[in-house]
C-alpha cells in the first residue's frame, strides 16, 4: 500500500503550503512548465521528468516564438505596474522590478530576450517607452503614458497655463502703464515754475516783509515759571518728539499702500508658485562641478550645459579642457555672474528670463537683477537667492 497523504490541517501540510505560498530561488524555476521547485534535488527531478521533456519538445519547434511571447508578457506586466503604481513618477528601475517579482505567478526574466535588468531599462528608452536616465545610485525611469484621454488632459492643463501666463503679462503691463502715468501726474503738480527777478520801476524800494513782528516780541517778553520750566526741558524730550513723528509719517505711508502694489504683489506669488519646481538645469548656463566622483580634474571647474537630456540631467562642456560629461543637476551648481553681466533667471517667478545683475546682498545671500527682454523689460527684482540665478554663457 501507497502512504496516505498528510491530512489538509495537519502540521506537514500547513508547513507545505507556507512554503509554497513564499517565492523561492529563480534558478529552481521552469518557465515553460511554470513549475517552482524548493532545492536543486527536486529541480533535476523535474528536468528528467516526462512532462518537462513534451514541453522542451514544443520548445524546440519555435523557440523564437515562445521567447517573443514570454517578453512580450514580461514587459506588458513591468509596464502596467509602473504606470498603475507609480504613473508618470521618475522612480528607480529596480524598486518596480522588486515589486513585480513578489508576485509568485510573474514571467521570470530569465525568459526573456533580455539577459539583465539594465537591457530591459535600456530598450525601454530605445523604444520611447519610458524616459530612462543613469545616475550613480542606477537607472531611473518614468512611465510615458500615451493614453489619448491623458494626453488631452495634459494639453488642456497645458492650454490653461498658457492663458494665466498671458493674462500675468497682460496685468504686468497694465500696471507697469498705470505706474508711469501716476509718476508723470505726480511730478506734474509737484514741479514750481521758476521766473526771472524784474523790476519795472528802477527807483522803487525794495521792501521785504517776514512777518516775525509777534514772534520776536513773544520771544522778548519776561516767561513766568511754567515757561521757564518748559525752556529748561531736556533735549531728550525733543528728540522723542521728532522720532514720535518719524514713526507716524512711516506708518501712514504704509498705510497708504496703493492697490497697484496689492495687485503687483500678488502677481509675483501667483508668478512664483507657477513657476518654482524642483529641477533648474537649462542650456547655455555657466555651472560648477561641486561633486568629487566626477573626478578630482573636474572639481569645482566651471562648465557650460550644452544640452539637458531630461529635467534633472544633462550634458556640459568643461571650459577649460572642452571634455564632455553627462551629470545630474546635484552635480552642479550656479555660477553668480558680475555686477552688471548677463545671467539667466533658472528657477522661480521670473524662471527663463535673462536679465542684468544690479547689486548683491551678501547678508541675506540674494541680489537684485533687471529683466533684459520681453514684456516685462526693465523690471527691478529685489531679493533673488543666488540658488535661482546662473550666469549666462555668451559665445566669442
Amino acid at each position: 500500500m501507497g502512504k496516505e497523504k498528510p491530512g489538509f490541517l495537519t502540521p506537514k501540510a500547513i508547513a507545505n503550503r507556507i512554503k509554497a505560498k513564499g517565492l523561492q530561488k529563480l534558478r529552481w524555476y521552469c518557465q515553460m512548465c511554470e513549475k517552482q521547485c524548493r532545492d536543486e534535488n527536486g529541480f533535476k527531478c523535474h528536468l528528467t521528468s516526462e512532462s518537462h521533456q513534451r514541453q522542451l519538445l514544443l520548445f524546440a519547434e519555435s523557440p523564437d516564438k515562445h521567447i517573443d511571447e514570454f517578453s512580450q508578457n514580461f514587459e506588458t506586466e513591468y509596464l502596467e505596474l509602473l504606470r498603475r503604481r507609480f504613473g508618470t513618477k521618475r522612480v528607480h528601475a529596480n524598486l518596480v522590478y522588486q515589486e513585480y517579482i513578489s508576485y509568485r505567478e510573474h514571467v521570470h526574466m530569465n525568459s526573456t530576450q533580455w539577459e539583465t535588468l539594465t537591457d530591459f531599462v535600456k530598450y525601454l528608452g530605445t523604444e520611447g517607452k519610458c524616459v530612462v536616465d543613469y545616475t550613480e545610485k542606477g537607472w531611473f525611469i518614468t512611465y510615458i503614458d500615451r493614453d489619448p484621454e491623458t494626453i488631452r488632459r495634459q494639453e488642456a492643463v497645458k492650454a490653461k497655463e498658457k492663458m494665466d501666463a498671458t493674462d500675468d503679462e497682460q496685468i504686468a503691463k497694465f500696471i507697469e502703464r498705470q505706474i508711469v502715468r501716476a509718476k508723470e501726474a505726480g511730478s506734474s503738480k509737484e514741479e514750481t515754475e521758476f521766473t526771472e527777478l524784474k523790476r519795472d520801476d528802477e527807483g522803487e524800494k525794495v521792501a521785504f516783509s517776514l512777518g516775525a513782528t509777534k514772534k520776536a516780541e513773544t520771544l522778548f517778553k519776561v516767561p513766568d515759571m511754567t515757561a521757564s520750566k518748559n525752556l529748561l526741558a531736556p533735549a531728550a524730550t525733543i528728540k522723542s518728539k521728532e522720532f514720535t513723528k518719524q514713526k507716524e509719517a512711516k506708518t501712514e505711508k504704509r498705510k497708504a499702500k496703493t492697490a497697484l502694489d496689492e495687485i503687483k504683489e500678488a502677481e509675483e506669488m501667483k508668478r512664483e508658485k507657477l513657476n518654482r519646481k524642483d529641477h533648474w538645469l537649462c542650456p547655455n548656463i555657466v555651472v560648477k562641478v561641486i561633486h568629487k566622483k566626477l573626478g578630482t580634474k573636474y572639481y569645482k571647474k566651471k562648465a557650460v550645459v550644452e544640452e539637458v537630456k531630461d529635467l534633472y540631467t544633462g550634458i556640459i562642456k568643461m571650459l577649460d579642457s572642452g571634455d564632455k560629461l553627462k551629470v545630474d543637476q546635484t552635480h552642479v551648481e550656479t555660477v553668480i555672474p558680475g555686477i552688471g553681466k548677463t545671467l539667466m533667471v533658472v528657477n522661480g517667478a521670473y524662471r527663463g528670463e535673462e536679465a542684468t545683475l544690479d547689486s548683491m546682498d551678501v547678508d541675506h545671500f540674494c541680489c537684485t537683477v533687471s529683466i533684459k527682454h520681453g514684456l516685462l523689460k526693465g523690471r527691478v527684482v529685489d531679493g533673488v537667492q543666488y540658488e535661482d540665478i546662473s550666469k549666462l554663457h555668451m559665445d566669442n
